[in-house]
């Protein structure tokens, strides 16, 4: 790693995973020496993973709940972990950083203490509700297919204001 400060365990759910519309992303930091790949690994409780607006996939806080999620590991620099908070909307209230418990994928039995990027409470349960309480165990090839990347979103778009929109919007009006 570049820094020999503090590096944090991220796990990646969505967008930020190999082949997925924000995985420039942390390869760039692979390259800067920022983030090291460690493994697929797999939620050791369910948690509830929605897509939301703008085919935006959302992991929630509510533990017990929805299926165990699979995705990847990655150790990143306190630098790497700037850049990915920022894309993830951490200082506006979209994302927030939090402690999951996870497992190598065929090892069940030994637990890794990481991070993941949770949908901010402020909406985080409402979503999960709006959605059905029906969740994914993995964003793949085809949910990845309508993820509409920032650059390709309308002009001002704002991510906070749809997911508020899609929250209050009553489907019985169709």
């Amino acid at each position: 790693m570049a820094e020999a400060t503090t590096q944090a365990l991220i796990f990646t759910y969505g967008t930020l995973k190999q082949g997925h519309g924000n995985h420039h992303l942390i390869q760039d930091l692979i390259l800067q020496q920022d983030a090291i790949f460690l493994g697929f690994h797999v939620t050791h409780q369910p948690h509830p993973l929605v897509i939301g607006p703008h085919g935006i996939p959302y992991l929630i806080n509510l533990p017990g709940h929805g299926h165990q999620v699979k995705g990847e590991l990655y150790s990143v620099s306190t630098r790497g972990l700037v850049r990915l908070d920022e894309l993830e909307g951490i200082s506006i209230g979209h994302y927030e950083r939090l402690p999951i418990e996870l497992y190598e994928e065929g090892k069940e039995g030994v637990l890794v203490a990481a991070e993941a990027y949770f949908a901010h409470r402020s909406f985080g349960e409402r979503l999960w509700e709006r959605k059905g309480k029906v969740g994914l165990t993995e964003f793949g090839e085809e949910e990845g297919k309508g993820y509409v990347g920032i650059e390709d979103r309308p002009h001002g778009c704002d991510v906070l204001h749809d997911i508020t929109s899609f929250l209050s919007y009553n489907s019985e009006e169709l």
